[in-house]
């Protein structure tokens, strides 16, 4: 299925700057390759519009309708467009934001009754997109609307026919989780308006300030109000605005759009000094020379159209989430509902950290590590203000979504690689005490029993997930001993180790599994692991059994060896129940047991390296690429998860992925590309080279790290910042290497 934006000939610029003898130089318009559009269809649940990386604003079309499929406001297959707001969610499960919408039309315009209200039709022929930059059509109107963004402002200019036109407002608009609690509308003068939207839902207590400037004067506006009730009481008041134009035949309109989370006084600022003026072109060359900035830090050449486009998406997706998430002097909204003041630093959110510390943090490590330090900042001031570390949040509040405490190791992952200038002893202090928080998701039996009992439920996860969170708090465990032990701490850290193996206790030799138990220490009678329950958090035992990525000799012995664990990875990946075609939402892109639609699978396939049986890893990894990560609307075969899903591909095309993102090792894969290079902050590229690499040729047989033979089945972190080369002989049939 093709799609319209930029083909990646088109993107083949020559930048000819012929001053003092310069050569000229041959680029790439990485913004331009890249597609939006993959993931908006089947379970991606990603959105197609403009954004700059990390930038608060996502600014993009929803189609109007609730559902879990249009969870981001957009999915691909409806064919209206009931407005352009300006907060959108990247492939989650759970919908919430889409704040600040505005809808242009003309006179009559078409509205129904119900959630879709004003809308347009709109055809895929007529709609475009690439990085920093979409376009669509609204054929019932005959308006092109078009969009791009600053990191704290969407900026939209709609081309109008001749037309008696107007544009709305409406801050009453709700979709999926979401719920209006309150909302106000001041119109300044004919060109500018602000106002707020506060809102419940997965953010819980969310306030969205914004202001907005027209680039020409409306002739007339009128706001309409409505109570808000709930349950049988008000609770605050609905604004909807429509601001009328006469329009001459492709006459433009201009609309800027400011965010904060602080306060209209905030979002007037944001305003000021991001977006002074009402020059859409020049926004737009911004946001592409970001984005540009942005991609060229991993380089790959040659290789399928497809596969390049498929990456510069994938590394795209990576940097549209966490996100900005303080104002342009600094202050920001803390989940203790105070405003907070950043110094010299930049507050983040929409930390989705169950997915996202498997690759995404550690991919950062390498293309943003002055985000990584502002980011692990963030986490230390918001354990300051709420007592705790994050673990999945966004605009201020505390979602307590999925489990673990995994701003854990994205720490430790920065203190390790030496990133930044936080605070080491604040870190570690926030680290420790959100690990003993007894009364918090079962950690006071966790560290009384060695792990969760599944017959114990407390008021924060009706779900219960026991088995998976004492399997997610042992690796955390491990993350904290690993930085007490680079601090000296020696007895801190043999605590915190020994805390890393209760794992061990929820293993049960007579299964073979990582089996739920109970507060009297027996194992979950009638198991079977191929079945989804309450005690397994979005995955069955088969998922689970490898979540154990500190410790990979550990789980091989307690396996029975690796003769053993080769044979359940075997079984991994070709085991089909019988009778369970009808898998849950989170169970797709399956290959046998192995599901990568969802992220405990994640680190599986490259555990055939701990057993000397790279040739299968290089082969699954070649097959998930191949068939799991396409050029499509329906290109991701999960959701997107804020990054894991792509980051996860950006590293297996590179050649290797972090099974333990705390280890500092990165095992290898197989390489996508004949050439890829990763320009570092320091100056060095680290380059992957793999001349006869092909869908064919998957399997390596010989490796070179600076023109010297190599046998070991991982790289180093030491390698990456050295800016070593690595070369791989690829061949048709395994390779003899690492047995």
């Amino acid at each position: 299925m093709k799609i319209l934006w930029m083909p990646l000939l088109a993107a083949l610029v020559l930048l000819g700057a012929c001053t003092s003898g310069q050569q000229k130089v041959q680029s790439i318009d990485y913004a331009s390759v890249v597609n939006p559009f993959i993931g908006t269809d089947y379970t991606g649940n990603t959105y197609p519009g403009a954004q700059v990386p990390f930038g608060m604003v996502q600014l993009s079309p929803d189609n109007g309708l609730s559902g879990w499929d249009r969870i981001a406001g957009y999915f691909y297959p409806d064919s209206t467009i009931a407005g352009f707001s300006h907060t959108h969610l990247s492939g989650t499960g759970a919908g919430d934001l889409y704040d600040i919408s505005f809808m242009p039309v003309t006179l009559p315009y078409q509205e129904v009754k119900g959630e879709l209200g004003i809308h347009s039709k709109f055809s895929h022929s007529d709609e475009e997109a690439y990085a920093g930059y979409y376009r669509v059509k609204l054929q019932d109107y005959g308006i092109d609307v078009e969009l791009t963004a600053t990191p704290r402002c969407g900026i939209q200019r709609y081309t109008f026919p001749k037309a008696e036109a107007m544009v709305v407002l409406n801050l009453k608009k709700a979709m999926n989780w979401d719920f209006t609690m309150d909302s106000h509308i001041e119109v300044v003068d004919s060109c500018n308006i602000r106002g707020y939207r506060f809102s419940e839902g997965w953010a819980r207590g969310q306030k969205v300030y914004f202001a907005s400037r027209f680039s020409r004067p409306f002739k007339s506006h009128n706001v309409e109000e409505a109570e808000i009730m709930l349950k049988g009481e008000k609770v605050g008041t609905s604004k909807v605005a429509r601001f009328f134009f006469d329009t001459e035949e492709g006459e433009q309109v201009t609309v800027v759009t400011a965010l904060s989370g602080v306060s209209v006084e905030g979002a007037v600022k944001n305003l000021e000094v991001e977006a002074p003026h009402n020059d859409f072109d020049a926004y737009l060359v911004e946001a592409k020379k970001e984005w540009n900035n942005r991609l060229q830090r991993i380089e790959v050449t040659g290789g399928e159209e497809d596969d390049r486009v498929n990456f510069y998406t994938a590394l795209y997706h990576s940097m549209l989430a966490p996100t900005i998430y303080s104002d342009v002097d600094g202050k920001y909204y803390g989940p203790d509902k105070q405003v907070h003041q950043a110094d010299g630093w930049v507050n983040y959110s929409t930390f989705s950290l169950w997915d996202t510390f498997r690759a995404s943090h550690p991919l950062f490590t390498y293309t943003e590590p002055a985000r990584v330090n502002d980011m692990v900042k963030s986490f230390i001031a918001f354990y300051e203000q709420n007592g705790r570390l994050p673990v999945w949040n966004f605009w201020g509040s505390e979602t307590d979504m999925m489990i673990g405490y995994h701003a854990v190791p994205v720490i430790v992952d920065a203190y390790l690689k030496g990133i930044g200038d936080f605070d080491a002893e604040k870190a570690l202090e926030a680290c420790i005490a959100t690990a003993n928080i007894d009364e918090y998701r079962g950690i006071g039996s966790y560290k009384k029993k060695g792990y969760i009992p599944y017959n114990v439920v407390d008021e924060y996860n009706a779900e219960n997930w026991s088995l998976s969170r004492t399997l997610e708090y042992a690796f955390d465990d491990f993350c904290i001993a690993e930085m007490a032990k680079k601090m000296g701490k020696t007895e801190l850290a043999d605590e915190y180790f020994k805390r890393s193996q209760n794992y061990r206790n929820v293993f049960n030799p007579a299964t073979g599994f990582m089996q739920p138990i109970d507060d009297r220490g027996v194992f979950q009678p009638d198991f079977n692991p191929d079945e989804y329950t309450a005690h397994i958090c979005e995955s069955n035992a088969w998922h689970y059994f490898w979540s154990v990525q500190h410790d990979i000799k550990g789980l091989i012995t307690l396996t029975g060896g690796q003769d053993k664990f080769a044979a359940k990875l075997d079984s991994m990946f070709t085991y089909i129940p019988v009778g369970k075609e009808d898998l849950p939402i989170f169970s797709t892109g399956m290959i046998g047991q192995y599901a990568h639609g969802n992220e405990p699978s994640h680190h599986v396939i490259y555990l055939y390296n701990k057993v000397r049986q790279p040739w299968k890893a290089q082969m699954y990894v070649a097959k998930v690429m191949d068939e799991l990560y396409l050029n499509a609307p329906a290109g991701l075969c999960g959701n997107e998860d804020c990054g894991q899903m792509s980051a996860w591909y950006v590293f297996s095309a590179m050649g290797f992925y972090p099974v333990n993102p705390v280890s500092g090792e990165y095992e290898i894969g197989t390489p996508r590309f004949p050439e890829m290079r990763l320009n570092l902050e320091n100056g060095r590229t680290f380059t992957v080279l793999a001349p006869n690499v092909s869908r064919e040729n998957i399997y390596i047989q010989e490796v070179k790290v600076n023109g010297k033979p190599y046998d070991k089945s991982y790289i180093t972190h030491q390698q990456l910042m050295d800016g070593a080369t690595v070369e791989f002989v690829m061949g048709k049939e395994p390779g003899k290497i690492w047995y």
